[in-house]
């Protein structure tokens, strides 16, 4: 067994006892410390991420207070700068919490612009607890508006680039929740100025209808004619029939030649501009000279029935007053022979008596 023990080799001493304390009251401590100082260890890995994805970290700051109607401001900023070449345009509306009546505002608009829209409430209440909201159309709006509060005006403004036919329409700002008080922008292009009354002419005669747009330059005119409910674009002359010109680039004119019952009704011209269309319309009535001969006849016999009425009139008139004179004169004659009869008559016994006496 000794041997076997010197070929194992000597037996390790054992450790003290208070080094073995040490060693584990140092183990415990470095434990420690590494748990406390393991946050910060990860400070350098988030300020990589915040560099490397600061643009997501700013996005998802204003998503988290969407809210909060001063959101819309890096949206609004982000737009306005996008299209800052476009000219500005600003339009106000006032409201009052006394009037429930919406108040709205025609814009014309003909080219691309940046729209600023501002509607201001006057109320006695607390500002705070107005609710705003802004739609366009049916839509609620979300973004691109702010609200501000001065004294005890309250304000909200929506900030639009319109740059097509898209963002043309009603903008509309709402204050409150269950008593409401609306008032709406109207986004149109420039109105097309036709006729308002028929124009009248006749057959085989020569026309030239005309379209008119004030202040405005659109980037192209059409015109239509109705055939039934179809509106058929003319554009191609026919046998000289129709001829476009125009003398301004405002306005549109249409010759027609030739004239036929089958060329009355509507025409119309539209404008074509870049945020949309426009159009305005022409009545034509073409007439055949029967109609006004007809309408002359019609007077002739008018005349000569009234006429005749007078003449009958005075015809009996005339009549009514003779019967009464000859009548007096008839009565007056007859008294006359009745009295010289009379007289005869009594003369004549008188006469005959007094023979008989001389007998």
């Amino acid at each position: 067994m000794r041997a076997l023990q010197g070929l194992r080799g000597p037996r390790a001493p054992a450790l003290p006892l208070f080094l073995l304390c040490f060693l584990a009251a140092v183990r415990r401590s470095l434990e420690d410390g590494l748990s406390t100082a393991a946050p910060f260890t990860s400070l350098p890995v988030q300020e990589e991420i915040t560099t490397k994805y600061s643009n997501l970290s700013s996005e998802s700051h204003n998503i988290s207070v969407t809210a909060a109607p001063y959101t819309s401001l890096p949206v609004q900023e982000e737009m306005m700068t996008k299209y800052s070449n476009l000219s500005l345009e600003s339009h106000n509306i006032s409201m009052t919490e006394q009037s429930n009546m919406p108040v709205e505002k025609n814009i014309t608009l003909e080219r691309p612009s940046n729209v600023e829209l501002t509607c201001q409430f006057t109320t006695s209440g607390d500002l705070n607890s107005v609710n705003v909201t802004w739609k366009k159309g049916d839509k609620l709006l979300e973004d691109n508006y702010l609200v501000n509060a001065t004294g005890s005006i309250l304000y909200t403004q929506y900030r639009v680039a319109v740059i097509g036919s898209k963002q043309m329409g009603s903008y509309s700002c709402f204050f409150g929740e269950k008593k409401q008080h609306r008032g709406t922008f109207n986004l149109k292009v420039p109105e097309i100025n036709g006729k308002n009354k028929p124009l009248i002419t006749y057959v085989g005669d020569s026309v030239v209808l005309m379209c008119k747009c004030q202040d405005c330059l659109p980037l192209n005119w059409t015109w239509y004619g109705v055939n039934g409910s179809v509106q058929v674009p003319i554009g191609v002359p026919v046998n000289d029939k129709y001829v476009i010109s125009g003398k301004h680039a405002n306005e549109t004119r249409l010759k027609i030649t030739q004239l036929s019952e089958d060329d009355q009704g509507t025409y119309w011209c539209h404008a074509i501009f870049e945020l949309g269309e426009s159009e305005g319309h022409v009545e034509l009535v073409v007439l055949s000279y029967l109609v006004p001969l007809k309408a002359f006849c019609a007077i002739v016999a008018e005349v000569v029935l009234l006429v005749t009425a007078i003449l009958l009139f005075e015809m009996y008139t005339q009549k009514k007053k003779k019967p009464s004179g000859d009548g007096k004169e008839f009565e007056q004659g007859e008294q006359m022979k009745l009295d010289d009869s009379n007289g005869i008559e009594n003369s004549g016994p008188r006469h005959r008596k007094n023979e008989s006496v001389g007998q």
